[in-house]
């Protein structure tokens, strides 16, 4: 078994607190589900910043991470099912799923 990070990107912000508290259920339930796969639920990200040889920009890239949610796995394919049901994609978002990697 190996680890996934499930990297949120993009999405639309509620338009109201309620509509809030619904994603956050929806997000909740989706975690919830997952079981014992979820090895950190991670935690929604503020404003990023990017780091590079010229310098630091403040504008955070073209799709900036949105949050993150870590998971174990079989394999990508159950990792990419596991995402599948996340919905940060129904609310616009994306996601990008990539295997940890061991150093050695």
């Amino acid at each position: 078994m190996s680890n996934y990070i499930i990297a949120y990107h993009g999405g639309n912000m509620p338009e109201s607190p309620e509509e809030g508290t619904k994603q956050k259920a929806k997000w909740k339930a989706w975690v919830d589900g997952l079981g014992a796969a979820v090895v950190n639920p991670g935690t929604p990200l503020g404003k990023s910043r990017i780091v590079s040889s010229g310098g630091v920009s403040d504008d955070g890239g073209p799709d900036p991470m949105m949050g993150f949610t870590v998971v174990e796995a079989d394999s990508m394919d159950a990792a990419l099912e596991m995402a599948k049901g996340c919905p940060h994609v129904e609310f616009g978002g994306t996601l990008e799923v990539a295997e940890f990697m061991e150093m050695k």
